[in-house]
């Protein structure tokens, strides 16, 4: 059994069986679940981990009729105590971290090191979260009438839902709940199905500091569940916030839902990333980078870079060094949980179907496999996972399937003659997340993150598309969605802002000097 072979999975209280949902009035919350039973699959293997207990629909509307009631509570609770609480959460993440990034590793399959360092991710958030919370100051603004004082005020919203994706099962949960926490909302999550061991394991963190300072669980809900919860949380009035990663085309029917209902979306969508290497790029910085963003986390990142965009006087030299870095990293190919593996498997079968089908959908469109290929693509040597060797291609970029986002190893190369090309080139696809720039001249960097530059949200220079800092603002534009976490001013998003004028004086001068009668 794997609780056996892997001691990490005791240390983080899970059981061969354990209920999927949490919250309550009660201090301290409730475990509850009797919906499906999931099992969880490593992904390296195909070995069963443990099992889930899914919720019910008449569960999910008790934890929300909790969780409404104890917003109340939340509300008042001065912002700073809240930091608090969110401060305590975070040294909870640090006793843990070890044992919850092998978790990650062991359920979605992303190698050791990015498994805690995505669990660093949600600490590092927490910290943030800390000093904010005695920050969520609004503008002093002056006033045209005379003895009037106008101010911003930010309130909480009220229930935040959160549904995050397989691919980071815990540091967006981070991104969503440390920052609505501080802002005195709370938090309904649900995580992708297949990483439920890993939202099962964050929410007993969470629901021991909640039970240790007294509060009631509905503070925090975790409702593991199918599409059935995910369209009840979307359709729900009570959620003012929803927050929601995942694909494109998921994200849309999700935005339609929420809107109908007049209610605000978060949404972090697909990525279709570029990485410009202009002719003065430092080309060792490149390749690393390129090799980075391109085949860390099996492809599975949203900011994983997808396209490669080369100066036409610096390409042979550049595809020579990626297809030696290839080389190497293909050697470490294995069991993500082993700190030696640079590159682990796919998440599901059905990716590594998809990834296939990828494969061969590009040799049908005219491109020329570089490092890779259709033959052997899914043989690695290794039983039992879905593993996949990364493949890299040149092809026009005008194809077809330049244009969607596959979720797996694979980079399309591209060959231009000046920058103005490369920046027209990695703005013609739908997608606008992430985008990078090797180079060494300051004009080049500051037209690339200019007005007639990059069109994504993260526009970088000199570093991989993937790998972000939650210190900025994290998402894209077009069909990314458009939403922004983590960082910055994010924080306002999960606050409602009121203008407030008060007149301490004796008369009434009204605005714009209308003159109303006497």
């Amino acid at each position: 059994m794997a609780l056996e072979a892997y001691p990490f999975l005791k240390e983080l209280g899970l059981q061969a069986e354990n209920l999927g949902a949490y919250g309550g009035k009660a201090a301290g919350g409730e475990w509850m679940g009797k919906g499906n039973k999931v099992t969880s699959v490593s992904p390296a293997t195909g070995k069963p981990i443990a099992d889930v207990v899914e919720a019910t629909l008449d569960e999910y509307e008790t934890c929300m009729e909790a969780a409404v009631e104890a917003q109340k509570l939340w509300r008042e609770t001065p912002a700073p105590k809240r930091g608090e609480i969110v401060r305590q959460i975070g040294e909870g993440l640090r006793a843990k971290r070890d044992a919850l990034g092998a978790l990650i590793s062991l359920e979605m399959g992303k190698i050791l090191a990015e498994g805690i360092g995505e669990v660093q991710e949600f600490i590092d958030m927490c910290d943030f979260a800390v000093g904010l919370s005695r920050q969520l100051s609004g503008s002093i603004i002056p006033s045209e009438r005379p003895n009037h004082f106008m101010m911003e005020q930010w309130n909480p919203l009220g229930v935040v839902g959160v549904i995050s994706a397989f691919n980071f099962p815990n540091a967006v949960l981070g991104w969503n709940a440390c920052l609505a926490m501080v802002c005195g909302d709370v938090v309904v999550w649900k995580g992708a199905p297949t990483t439920s061991l890993v939202s099962v394991a964050t929410t007993r963190i969470i629901a021991d500091v909640l039970a240790k300072n007294g509060l009631p669980g509905a503070i925090f809900t975790c409702v593991c569940g199918g599409v059935e919860i995910g369209q009840a949380m979307a359709r729900d009035p009570r959620i003012p916030l929803m927050s929601f990663t995942g694909s494109s085309k998921v994200g849309q029917a999700v935005r339609t839902e929420v809107n109908a209902r007049f209610g605000n979306c978060l949404l972090e969508l697909s990525g279709n990333n570029a990485i410009v290497i202009m002719a003065d790029a430092d080309l060792s910085l490149a390749v690393r980078s390129v090799l980075f963003a391109a085949v860390g986390t099996a492809g599975q990142r949203c900011t994983t870079c997808r396209r490669l965009l080369v100066h036409e006087d610096v390409y042979d030299e550049v595809i020579r060094l990626l297809t030696a870095a290839y080389k190497q990293a293909l050697e470490k190919i294995g069991d993500p949980v082993l700190p030696t593996t640079l590159i682990g498997p796919l998440h599901t079968p059905a990716a590594k179907t998809q990834f296939l089908k990828g494969l061969a959908d590009v040799t049908a469109q005219g491109g020329e496999f570089l490092v890779g290929g259709v033959e052997g693509a899914g043989d690695v040597g290794l039983v039992g996972g879905n593993f996949v060797r990364p493949a890299v291609v040149a092809i026009k970029h005008t194809a077809p399937c330049v244009q969607e986002e596959l979720f797996g190893p694979l980079l399309y190369v591209h060959k231009f003659k000046a920058l103005d090309e490369a920046i027209e080139i990695n703005n013609s696809v739908p997608q606008g997340l992430s985008s990078s720039i090797f180079t060494r001249s300051p004009e080049n960097i500051f037209r690339w993150t200019g007005p007639s530059g990059s069109d994504c949200g993260i526009v970088n220079a000199n570093i991989p598309t993937n790998g972000a800092e939650i210190g900025g603002a994290f998402g894209g534009e077009k069909a990314t969605g458009g939403g922004r976490e983590a960082g910055s001013d994010s924080w306002k998003q999960y606050m409602r802002r009121a203008t407030c004028t008060i007149n301490y004086g004796t008369d009434l001068p009204l605005a714009q000097g209308i003159n109303f009668g006497d």
